[in-house]
């Protein structure tokens, strides 16, 4: 087995962790509003919503988005790099899902400016496409020599960490909960990863009605510990 570089790996692992200062753990990404709803009340009703989302959205969109806009940064193809970044933007189907994914990509740009990781042309070219999460993730790994799959796990999994501690803080659950819902998602991630890549741009889709409607009703939720 090929292991990765070291500085590789210490790096997926930093935009992996809960201590990026990009603002994702404000966000529920429905959760709050499905435990207000009564859909989520306790450990086994909080895996199978973060699995199902796992599944039904991210693998098959923020996931494959991702995969493409690796390889575009890697051959810097600025055309595909736009029409990735407008396909994430014009899928949102709430303003706040879309406030995410930009407050998201511009706290990354932010980061990326004190890192010594990319470019400066790279890093104009992302700016001037008013960055989404993914293309601003994707610019980064993309300086790396790991594989892409690598980059999808990495990112599922901060994606999970923050959906299981929206969780633990709204339903809420105990630290061991957390934990066991985690364990199940790991064993998820790479199949959810596996399948991303494979979808084309006409297989990528974004179909989630009810975490739409749930994410519009968050918007005047009286009680809200989260930014969606």
């Amino acid at each position: 087995m090929n292991s990765l570089d070291p500085t590789a790996l210490l790096l997926l692992m930093q935009l992996s962790s809960p201590a990026l200062p990009v603002g994702g753990f404000s966000y529920s990404e429905g959760i709050e509003s499905a435990v207000d709803a009564g859909w989520i009340s306790d450990e086994q009703t909080a895996s199978a919503w973060i699995c199902d989302q796992l599944e039904l959205s991210l693998a098959r969109s923020d996931l494959s988005v991702l995969g493409e806009a690796i390889k575009a940064w890697k051959t810097f193809d600025r055309p595909r790099l736009q029409k990735l970044n407008d396909w994430i933007i014009q899928t949102r189907e709430s303003s706040e899902t879309r406030l995410q994914t930009e407050q998201m990509g511009r706290s990354l740009v932010e980061w990326i400016k004190n890192q010594d990781v990319v470019d400066q042309l790279r890093l104009d070219t992302l700016n001037a496409l008013s960055p989404t999460w993914p293309l601003s993730f994707a610019l980064v790994v993309s300086s790396l020599n790991v594989e892409i799959t690598d980059c999808l796990l990495a990112y599922a999994f901060s994606w999970a960490e923050n959906m299981v501690q929206a969780s633990i803080k709204s339903v809420p659950l105990g630290q061991k909960s957390g934990q066991r819902i985690l364990s199940t998602l790991r064993q998820k991630i790479p199949e959810a990863v596996q399948f991303a890549l494979t979808l084309s741009d006409n297989d990528r889709q974004t179909f989630t009605p009810g975490l739409a409607i749930l994410s519009s009703l968050h918007e005047t939720q009286y009680s809200r510990l989260f930014r969606s």
